[in-house]
């Protein structure tokens, strides 16, 4: 315990945490309040030796330790004044984790130690706990940044050509056959060659990681023999997670994301990160003293300005992290540099983003993390992508964020979720949320692809699920179904849950085909989830944060072939039509040359929309013509972009209906290439070419997609 023969030098202020420069280590630590530091040593048996740092840089406390190498394990031991009254919550018997430690030797392990009160107490949390936690907390390890790169950079995928494939590291190869079995759940499992495989023969080009970071399940879903198998409880923001790696030896987690991700993009696979950046594991005051609340509290988390002893919880997971505070926001903005320069990746999803965006109460779109994010010329060039609501008032921000931002489009979700299900008077709005979401997207010189469009996203059915069942079954969170949304907008088609009758099955699947034809026709960028494009079911389950299990894990041996082919083709189809991958909003104007517009809708009976057929509350069937001539994009070179016309018959009523076909100015011959009655693609034909106002019948809930033919053709 007692400092033992170890030469100490004064350090550095900056860069914070630990740095190894080939000699020794520099240690640098962020507190405001605090009126001492220990640096905590630990050997490979756990034994701890203590160091006082003596040398203060403003608010920085910096020590230079030399002959100290990578996989040096550490931690820290903060004293100040422990007065929750005040905001000031420090306990030196308490070991903290490094802000930036860029890797922990394994996981926490939960015990009474962990917090600053006594747990039971009759003061709560004003209570001062003086049991030592270092046994039951992961140690930080020092990290070595080499690493052989071999050239590789970020792939930059121009938008809109993006396709995300949103996925769980663990989720995804736990049960997956083709993988080795000691490496399945873990980055290494992502980056195999069966994986890559996988991709590529889907066609996505950039994955989405839920949470990556060092996370904390939560005390009480550990008493429930549960787990936070999501991982949004983060208490790391520079450490890969240990639970997704083969091996912590010495930090490894770190190399084998490098090589993850080096990996991926040798495969021309994008990595993008799901952060949360908006609060962290340790909770409302009732919660663990782990990190940030030990090292000062008062900087680290907004507190109720007429309670200091409480947090702010914009969240709903009891704290809120302080984004207006110089050093809370340079800790991120050194995070993101961190995981783009250091790890490249290529972008990242902002967990409940609005949080980041509020300088007092209210979203601030032009506040500091937006200015610092847009001014940093590394950060600024990246895929940023907001989950544009939270908890707080006026929490739901769709449409809001400045240009340079992405948004998941929960309004484009919640509509096509709608119009499947047959609602009345969606129309509208649908063909709005088709073309790329202009009344949310058009200012501030945004584009379609600004628009995230999903069906399904890791929270909340999965598309399975959305077709068969009416209500959400969370009994097995262990929250009394409680928990997770109740407005779905889904429907089971006759029966809740698992059915043997062939008819509903047969309509579900059609659905299905519906729901990702529309997505991948659809203007802006689509993400698709993992599983759902092979049937992946949660049995029920829209919350399924908790459930590390078969729940949560894809079934590769019960993966639907028909619905995986189908998904296949259509997102290869779509990466080689650039109609349906446009850059700029379409102009509803004529083309040069040419007797037609870019784009124009029909009725049944093959004229084009009026406002009051566009009002009325029973339309339910929509045609859409696409000019391949209207692309209105030049490619790198300056050439322009032209492709095939097509023709797009949308159809959600119970029954089927007569369609014609427009006139011959739209379009001389037509060649049906899908058909979701008939659960078919093939871009070479499903049947003979059709004339110009030819009648065709349009089977109930339908899809179909036409391509005009050359006139040789």
């Amino acid at each position: 315990m007692p400092e033992k023969n170890i030469e100490v030098w004064p350090g550095r202020p900056y860069p914070l945490g630990a740095v190894y420069d080939g000699k020794g280590v520099n240690f640098a630590l962020f507190s405001d309040n605090a009126y001492g530091i220990d640096l905590c040593l630990f050997d490979a048996h756990n034994n701890e030796t203590r160091i006082k740092i003596n040398e203060r840089t403003h608010n920085h406390w910096h020590i230079y330790l030399p002959g100290i190498k990578p996989g040096q394990k550490y931690g820290y031991r903060v004293h100040g004044p422990y007065e929750p009254h005040k905001g000031i919550r420090f306990n030196a018997n308490k070991l903290l984790i490094d802000p930036y430690a860029k890797a922990l030797d394994g996981v926490f392990q939960w015990n009474d130690a962990m917090y600053g009160y006594i747990p039971g107490s009759s003061d709560e949390d004003l209570s001062f706990n003086e049991m030592d936690s270092a046994p039951y907390v992961p140690k930080c390890l020092v990290v070595d940044d080499h690493f052989n790169w071999e050239g590789d950079q970020r792939l930059n995928i121009p938008l809109h050509e993006t396709i995300i494939y949103e996925t769980h590291v663990k989720g995804f190869s736990k049960l997956a056959p083709n993988i080795p079995e000691s490496i399945r759940g873990t980055y290494a499992g992502i980056a195999h060659a069966s994986s890559i495989e996988y991709f590529k023969k889907i066609g996505i080009n950039a994955v989405e990681l839920m949470p990556i970071h060092q996370s904390v399940t939560e005390h009480r879903l550990i008493n429930q023999r549960l787990t936070n198998f999501w991982g949004y409880n983060t208490i790391g923001f520079f450490a890969p997670d240990t639970k997704y790696s083969s091996s912590v030896i010495d930090g490894n987690q770190v190399k084998e994301f490098k090589q993850m991700v080096k990996d991926l993009h040798r495969a021309g696979i994008e990595v993008i990160l799901d952060v949360v950046y908006n609060h962290t594991a340790e909770g409302n005051h009732s919660g663990p003293t782990l990190c940030f609340r030990g090292i000062d509290n008062k900087s680290y988390y907004r507190l109720s300005p007429d309670d200091l002893r409480h947090y702010v919880d914009y969240t709903g997971t009891g704290n809120t992290f302080n984004t207006v505070h110089p050093t809370v926001l340079r800790l991120i903005m050194d995070s993101l540099r961190y995981w783009v320069t250091e790890m490249h990746v290529d972008g990242f999803r902002f967990d409940l983003a609005p949080v980041l965006a509020r300088e007092f109460d209210d979203v601030d779109k032009w506040g500091s993390f937006f200015d610092v994010l847009h001014q940093d010329p590394i950060l600024s060039q990246v895929k940023l992508i907001a989950e544009p609501w939270d908890l707080g008032e006026n929490g739901f921000q769709v449409g809001n964020f400045p240009a340079g931002w992405m948004e998941w489009n929960a309004k484009y979700r919640d509509c096509i979720r709608r119009f499947w299900r047959g609602d009345d008077e969606v129309l509208p709005e649908f063909a709005n949320r088709l073309t790329g979401s202009s009344d949310l997207y058009f200012d501030n010189w945004r584009t379609p692809t600004a628009s995230i469009n999903f069906i399904t996203a890791h929270d909340g059915f999965t598309l399975a699920d959305l077709v068969a069942y009416n209500e959400k079954h969370n009994e097995a969170n262990g929250e009394d179904n409680k928990d997770g949304e109740n407005y779905n907008h889904s429907w089971n088609h006759g029966v809740e849950g698992p059915t043997d009758n062939p008819e509903i099955l047969q309509l579900r699947k059609q659905q299905i085909f519906n729901f990702l034809s529309t997505l991948f026709l659809s203007q802006g960028v689509p993400m698709l989830v993992a599983g759902d494009e092979m049937g992946r079911t949660q049995k029920g389950n829209n919350n399924a944060y908790c459930q590390d299990n078969d729940i949560s894990w894809i079934n590769w041996k019960q993966k639907d072939e028909q619905l995986l082919d189908f998904t296949s083709k259509l997102i290869h189809f779509r990466k080689k039509h650039p109609v349906f991958c446009r850059r700029k909003w379409f102009k509803y104007q004529p083309i040069r040359g040419q007797d037609v517009t870019d784009i124009e809708w029909f009725t049944p009976d093959g004229i084009g929309m009026n406002e009051q057929q566009w009002n009325e509350t029973f339309a339910k069937t929509l045609g859409v013509f696409l000019s391949g001539l209207g692309v209105r994009a030049v490619s790198d070179k300056g050439v322009p972009i032209v492709d095939d016309s097509f023709f797009i018959i949308f159809h959600s009523r119970a029954e089927s209906i007569p369609f014609i076909l427009p006139a011959e100015k739209w379009g001389k011959k037509w060649l049906k290439i899908l058909d979701t009655s008939e659960l078919s693609f093939n871009e070479e034909g499903l049947a003979p070419p059709l004339q110009p106002g030819q009648q065709i019948e349009v089977k109930e809930r339908t899809v179909m997609l036409f391509r005009e033919l050359p006139s040789k053709e």
